[in-house]
């Protein structure tokens, strides 16, 4: 049985969490979300406490779902109440991103501009033209949105250019030596 599982999760003052059928709805500050779970573990919600269980003991499914499932519903419930957030760094000489309504507008070295849709539920801050905050309820998405940003140019080793996670460490190599 997990031991993560069986911990129940207390909600917060201003978070409201309900259930329909399989589904769970968290609602608070920072945003909703809403996730559809597996019908192998029970969900159930009292005394501003969720608590998770699985629904047949003898399933590996479900004594492997039901850890996981206590653990999403705490980052929903962190998410609702504080919220996400992911800061990104742009290293280049006139490597720039702008925001334009809802689309990040990039300058990576290409020959053409990326231009990325914001999904909705995540807010973008750009500040110096090579800062960007990600900042969102849902803890997979806002994780999901910065791996895309990071994707179109990750940091390469040489020079050490590119759009980086703060805090990510880029192992530099040495460049070819003149014989």
């Amino acid at each position: 049985m997990s031991r993560i599982g069986k911990q129940p999760i207390p909600i917060p003052e201003k978070v409201k969490v309900t259930l329909t059928g399989d589904v769970v709805h968290v609602e608070g500050p920072k945003g909703k979300i809403s996730k559809l779970f597996a019908p192998v573990v029970k969900v159930t919600v009292a005394d501003k406490v969720v608590t998770v269980s699985p629904t047949d003991d003898d399933s590996r499914f479900a004594k492997a779902m039901y850890g996981t499932v206590r653990s999403v519903i705490a980052g929903m419930v962190k998410g609702a109440s504080e919220g996400y957030v992911k800061d990104l760094e742009i290293q280049g000489v006139g490597f720039k991103a702008n925001l334009k309504g809802t689309t990040l507008d990039l300058a990576l070295g290409y020959s053409h501009p990326i231009l990325m849709e914001i999904p909705a539920g995540i807010k973008l801050t750009v500040t110096d033209q090579t800062k960007i905050k990600v900042e969102g309820a849902d803890k997979q998405l806002v994780g999901a949105i910065t791996a895309e940003i990071r994707s179109y140019y990750p940091p390469e080793p040489y020079k050490g250019k590119g759009v980086r996670i703060v805090g990510e460490r880029v192992r530099r190599k040495e460049g070819k030596t003149v014989a």
